[in-house]
Parts: C-alpha cells; structure tokens; sequence
C-alpha cells in the first residue's frame, strides 16, 4: 500500500514525463506529460521494449550501477533516469524522461565541426621525377597538385603544399565520415595519372581525428602516415586516440632504385656494432629461412667487428631442421636459448631483431627491454611494433630481410669474410621469400642473389634445404585435392589433422592453388602441433591479403600474409569469407 502511494505521487506531480514498470517489464503507471515522449494512447500494461526498444533486463542492470539510458523518440533525444522503488526482485522501476534534444544537438554539431588533420605525401616523388623528362616533371607535378586539391576542395578543406612530395590538410569532422564511407577513391584517382615510369603515381595519407588539442590531432596525423608508408604506401591511415583504421593499398609497394639508405644503415649498424660489448640476435617465433638467413648474415657482421655474438633460438620446425644442422656443425656460430640470452644481456649488449617488428611475434621478448635494439623488416608496419629502437630499417618493398641484410654486408668492410654457409642461407631465405624469385621481386633482389652466388653460394644445395619428407608431401597433394573454388577466383583448403610443419605446408599449398587458371587469391588452414590454427593466405595482387588476414589478428604483405587463430580450421575459413564480402 506504502508503494503504491508513492507511485500515485511520483505520476501527478512529477515535473518531467516519467513511468513506472512492474517486475515484468511493463509499464504500471504513467505521468501525464509522458505523452511528450510516446506519442500513444494509453501506454499502461504496454512493454517497455516495445515502447522504447531497450530491454527490461538492460533497464534493470542501469538501473543497478546507477547508469543513464538514451532514447531518440519523435525527433527528440531524453536522457533517461531510473531507481527502484521497493526491494528485491519485486521491486518497480520508476523512469525519468529528460528532454536533451537542444544538448544532444549542440553536441553533434561541435563534433561534426572538430578539426581533423591530413598530412598527404606522394610515394616516391623523387624516383618518378627522376625517370621522367624535364618538360613532362612540371605538368606531371601539376597534374598531382590538382588531383590533391581537388580532392581537398570536395572537403571544403585548407590545402597547404609545402614540401614538393607533402601537403598538409585542414577539414572538418563531418567531410571525413564522409571519406570514410567512400574508402578514399582520390587514391584510385591519382593512380590513373599517366607517368614515364613504369609505375603508378600513389598517394600515402595520414589522418588524426579526435585529438584533445590540435598539437595531438597533428601528431596523430603524423604517426598514421609514418604506419601508411612503413605498410608500402599507397592507401590512407586514420589514427584516433581509440584505435588505426587502414584504406586502400592496393599496390605493391615500388622498389627503390637508390642504395643509399642501405650504405648509411650498414655505416650506422657498424658504429653500433664498435660501441657494444656484445651483440644479440634474434627473429620472430618459429623461424623460416629468411629469419634464419638473415641472422647469419649479421652475426658474420659482428664476428668480423670482433665483438661477441649470438643468435637466439629456442625451437625450430621440420623446413628449417637441415640448413640448422648444417650451421651447427659448422661449429662456426653461437646459438643459444631464451634462458642464456637474458642472462648475457646488459646495459652495453646490442640487440638486433629481425623479420618482424611486433614484440608479440619476437622469440625472447625479454630482451626488448634493452636500450639498444635495432629492427631490421621488409613486413609492411602493423599498429603493435617495437617503440624504442635506435636504429629501424624496415622496407616492405624489399622481398625479404635476407635482401636486406645482404645489402648491408655489401657495404660492410667486412663483406670479404662471407663465408659459404653465410651466403647459402641468406640465399636461401631470399628464394622462400620470393616463392622461387616468382613474386615480389626486383631488380635489387636479383643483384642480391647474383651477389651472394659470387660469394659461394651453392644454389644445389640452396635446393635441398627445400625438400620435404614423404609424410608432408602426402598431406600437401590430399589438401590440393580437397580444395574448394569459390566465386571471384578464391580458393580455400583445409589441411586435416595436426602438423608440425602446417605453417610450411599451408604455404606451399597456397602458392600451389594459385597456379590454377582463374585463381586470383588462396587461402588454407590448418592445426599445427600445438593446436593452434595457422593460416596462409596468397594472391596475385589484385586482392590485398595482408588487410583481410589484419582481421584475423596477423599479417604480412599486399601478395603474402598470415594469422594465427583459436578458431577450428573450418570456422577459419567460414569467419573469412565473410571478410572476403566487404572486399569484393
């Protein structure tokens, strides 16, 4: 009766439009202005979900941690505040509507009016100038400036050109949704300039929105467009303070003709070398032949610099088993485990990462507590990278971080001290990179091959570092056999059981189907022995793999990429062609 009571004061003279539901969720009894909220007669005995399209067990749980509720109803917006009256599980709950329209208004408009920021940079400006005659620079150059300008005007935006390859960008919140939704085409347009180069105009964009000042905005801008040209260029990044969002990328990233940067990285890493007690290698989890290449390639570095050094690896799949034994019993290096590196590792140690940049992926991650660390990649840049490096070399448009290293050796005065197992490994890890020099190959990665073959590499014996056992090559041809071709030119497979060598034969199987005629990308699954799900995902270019692998928590390039998931191989593949519908 006492309840009751109050419920009966509550509705006659409350001020704002209020409710009050019964344990069942429906509405018990009802002001009399709660007609400015619902436009229905007699809403007593209604359903609250009904009624505002928000649950009653969601009302109950707001109601509990004494949180409001919002609810748009007849181009207004309340703010809607609850309480219990009574106890227990019988206990009503009375809703305050408070008209916020005005508030809710303002609101929208302030955050449609907040300033973004866009730092617009031309991919390799230089390299197209440079291939390009003089009275066609100008025109190509003003072809550029008009297409960004353009672009900028459809914002309403503040177009600054100041740098010949930079443009700074000014523009309101609401024209960047609008970008969004349009994923960007000035990427396709500037693609469509014609050159005298033998590759495409591209731009590289980075976006800050949301920054608490505009110094964070503009630093945020800055950062995305660092992450869009370590990706390899051509596409747009959006950096906020929540989250990274990628667009575009569709091309491969261009090879730079100049070696320049590599002769200053070898002269930089050489320095860093003299001043080190010792010296520190290590690549990412499971290491492939690249990885293990390219580490050979630096600890011949180190040695030759007199200093002490190791290469750090706790385990090691089947592929990778005869090239390690063969380096082993060389006696020629120093391979150690997690235990001993941490132990080794001091204030005057160097510690040299390599074939990845993302803590989570590095084999001792221990070490990355280390204030000398330099990062040597070809990977496209993913969000999670290591922060405090001394030196970064990373260059997706390398076909692997063998390529990398044996640059850097080339321009090292020690590059005479080579010996065959060095040049054979970094070889090696070139060929598995380049699936055989099929994809993602240039002119420096072949100058790189021909280099190490004058060094004394063996490609015979390159060739037998590839073979695999009887057992692989079995569940390779069953997988081939079983795969499914999809719509688009995509086909999938699934390799059944557990292997220990599933990241390998995923990947060979998936350069496999990409010989069928019509395939455009690849995508195979399977459990390795630990039974994680490990997927390899390869294209021809057209289909931009490493994006549609970032959903699935991995990576790689543009051509080559993969994940590691918890889900089964079969709901890996159902989860992916659902990614593959907002791509095609």
């Amino acid at each position: 009766m006492y309840v009751t009571r109050i419920e009966k004061l509550l509705c006659a003279y409350s001020p704002v439009p209020l409710c009050i539901l019964n344990p069942q969720g429906k509405v018990a009894r009802a002001s009399d202005k709660i007609d400015e909220v619902f436009i229905y007669d007699g809403i007593q005995g209604a359903d609250v979900f009904t009624l505002t399209g928000i649950k009653y067990l969601d009302i109950r749980e707001a109601t509990g941690e004494g949180r409001p509720l919002i609810l748009s109803r007849n181009e207004k917006v309340f703010k809607i505040l609850t309480s219990f009256i009574g106890e227990g599980e019988l206990a009503s709950i009375v809703m305050y509507f408070f008209d916020v329209t005005d508030y809710e208004t303002i609101k929208e408009q302030r955050r449609q009016e907040r300033c973004c920021m866009a730092v617009v940079n031309v991919d390799n400006f230089d390299e197209l100038t440079s291939s390009t005659g003089e009275d066609a620079q100008m025109l190509l150059a003003t072809e550029i400036d008009k297409v960004v300008r353009s672009w900028g005007a459809k914002m309403d935006a503040s177009v600054t050109h100041y740098k010949d390859h930079l443009y700074l960008m000014i523009f309101a919140y609401k024209h960047y949704e609008k970008m969004v939704e349009t994923k960007f085409p000035v990427l396709d347009e500037i693609r469509q300039l014609e050159t005298e180069s033998d590759f495409p105009v591209t731009l590289s964009i980075g976006i800050g929105v949301g920054g608490e000042s505009l110094l964070q905005t503009d630093q945020f801008a800055t950062d995305a467009l660092d992450i869009a040209l370590g990706r390899g260029g051509d596409q747009a990044v959006v950096k906020s303070a929540r989250q990274i969002e990628y667009y575009g990328g569709k091309t491969q990233a261009v090879e730079k003709r100049n070696k320049g940067k590599s002769r200053v990285i070898a002269h930089a890493l050489k320095q860093l070398i003299a001043q080190s007690s010792r010296v520190i290698i290590m690549g990412h989890r499971n290491p492939d032949m690249d990885c293990f290449g390219a580490s050979l390639g630096i600890y011949r570095i180190a040695v030759s610099s007199k200093k002490e050094a190791h290469i750090v690896i706790n385990s090691y799949n089947e592929a990778l088993s005869a090239i390690y034994q063969a380096a082993k019993e060389t006696e020629a290096y120093s391979f150690i485990n997690s235990e001993k590196a941490v132990s080794l590792c001091d204030e005057d140690t160097l510690v040299v990462v390599l074939d990845t940049h993302r803590p989570s992926l590095v084999e001792c991650p221990e070490l990355l507590c280390s204030d000398k660390i330099v990062v040597i990649d070809h990977h496209r840049k993913a969000e999670e990278a290591i922060s405090h490096m001394i030196l970064s070399y990373m260059e997706p448009y390398a076909s692997s971080t063998a390529e990398l290293v044996t640059e850097i050796i080339q321009y090292s005065e020690e590059k005479k001290t080579l010996s065959k197992m060095d040049a054979e490994a970094l070889l090696a890890g070139i060929t598995v990179d380049t699936n055989r020099f099929a994809v993602k190959t240039g002119v420096r990665t072949f100058e790189a091959a021909s280099w190490l073959r004058r060094c004394g590499a063996d490609t015979a014996v390159v060739k037998r570092y590839f073979q695999s056992d009887m057992e692989s090559f079995k569940i390779r041809a069953k997988c081939i056999a079983g795969a499914e071709f999809l719509d688009d030119g995509i086909a999938m497979s699934v390799c059944q059981g557990e292997n220990p060598n599933a990241q390998i034969v995923n990947s060979q199987v998936a350069d496999e189907l990409l010989t069928v005629q019509g395939i455009r990308a690849s995508f195979v699954a399977g459990k390795n022995d630990r039974g994680e799900t490990v997927v390899s995902a390869r294209s021809l270019g057209d289909i931009n793999v490493q994006i549609i692998m970032e959903k699935l928590g991995g990576g790689g390039h543009l051509n080559t990429a993969g994940a590691q998931v918890d889900m089964s191989p079969e709901e890996t593949l159902e989860q992916l062609k659902v990614i593959l519908k907002e791509f095609l």
